[in-house]
Parts: structure tokens; C-alpha cells; sequence
């Protein structure tokens, strides 16, 4: 595993920051989409960005033994402690980076990663970091808001991000969402791609597939 140090988060990214986070991710269209996602997960699962336990409600018990979810916040991993208590399969939270997993290769059935790769340090080593302990059989689930493909939109979403980044916890707008997944060794199925209803263009858009490793 590559040496990853996170920031030391300030007052604003301790306190303030995780509770607009669990409501901006917690919106109808956002919900709507992640209990289309989420259901797919089976056998062992790893969740990115779990604090908060937002998607634990949409867990199949059918399909899923238990959830290890990590996320950078020990704040909301607290707040998580209802929405994990109500849920119907085992979950467990651990306070860590998705660039630097404690976790063996090969050690997982499904990653999940539901609008966190907008957010972490580095992208392209939090995706190598999933395919490292996917089991070569196993699923990558991805759910991401980024880059938009209009042109106008794209152009806002550059101007917006610097200061859209410092006001939520490093949410970058222009990143790219499943190419960026591709470019890091996995073949993606069933790609949607899509602005959600009702949500500023910059912010809006919004791609999900399912993952393979490639070769």
C-alpha cells in the first residue's frame, strides 16, 4: 500500500462541513439513485466514504454477509450510529482514507463508492486502492457526481470549484466520474450517465456503473 497522509481537518471541516454533507447527500434524487445502486452490492462489501451510513438502509440481507465502510471523518462515522443500528446486515465503520486501505488484497466481493471520489485526495490512488482489494471476480459499484460533457456547464463548473471546494470538504466539480475509473484498470457495464432533476447543472450531473477488473 502507497504512505498517505490526510490533512489535519480545521474547525470548519470537523464540525460544520459533515452535517451540510449529510444533507446535500441525502436529497430525493441522490436517495432515489443510490436504492438503485446499492442493492447490487454482494457477498463481503467495502464501502468508500461511509460515514454517515447513509446507504446502509438500501443493503440486501439476501445478498450481503456484512459491510466494512471507511471514511476520513470520525464525526460522521458518529452520527452513523442510528442508521446502523436500524440496519438489516452487519456494518462496521473505520476511520481511514481511501488512498491508504488497511485492508489485505483480494479481500473483498463489492466496493462501493457512492459520491465520494469528488472528495478524496487523490482519485486515480483511491480507485488503484479498490482494484487492489477487489477479489478478481468481485464488483465495483460507482455512483459519482463531475465533470458535465456541455461546454457552458463545464465552463461554470471551473469557475464555481475553487471556492465550491473550500465551502465543502474538497468536492471537486470537474472531475471525471467513470473514465476516471476506467483509466485505472476496470471495464465498466450498464454505464448511465444523466443531470438529476431539479439540481443545478454544475452539480447535477451524475454517472453510475457497474466494474470489472480488465485483464
Amino acid at each position: 500500500m502507497d504512505s498517505f497522509t490526510p490533512p489535519t481537518p480545521n474547525f470548519w471541516d470537523r464540525y460544520v462541513m459533515p452535517r451540510l454533507i449529510g444533507c446535500a447527500c441525502g436529497m430525493p434524487q441522490i436517495m432515489k439513485r443510490r436504492s438503485q445502486i446499492v442493492p447490487r452490492a454482494s457477498g463481503k462489501v467495502l464501502e468508500f466514504g461511509a460515514g454517515g451510513g447513509i446507504n446502509a438502509e438500501f443493503y440486501d440481507p439476501q445478498k450481503v454477509s456484512n459491510v466494512i465502510g471507511i471514511d476520513p471523518s470520525a464525526e460522521l462515522i458518529n452520527q452513523a450510529s442510528p442508521k446502523l443500528a436500524a440496519a438489516k446486515v452487519p456494518i462496521e465503520l473505520v476511520e481511514g482514507v481511501a488512498e491508504n486501505l488497511p485492508f489485505d488484497d483480494a479481500s473483498f466481493d463489492t466496493v462501493l463508492i457512492t459520491f465520494t471520489l469528488c472528495s478524496v485526495q487523490d482519485q486515480a490512488q483511491s480507485i488503484r486502492e479498490a482494484r487492489r482489494v477487489l477479489k478478481d471476480d468481485g464488483q465495483l459499484l460507482v455512483l459519482e457526481h463531475g465533470s458535465a460533457p456541455d461546454a457552458n456547464v463545464a465552463k461554470w463548473q471551473r469557475r464555481v470549484e475553487p471556492f465550491w471546494k473550500r465551502m465543502a470538504g474538497g468536492c471537486h466539480l470537474t472531475r471525471p466520474t467513470i473514465d476516471a475509473v476506467t483509466a485505472q484498470g476496470f471495464t465498466i457495464a450498464e454505464r448511465t450517465a444523466e443531470y438529476m432533476p431539479g439540481a443545478p447543472s454544475i452539480l447535477g450531473w451524475v454517472e453510475s456503473g457497474v466494474g470489472m477488473k480488465a485483464g
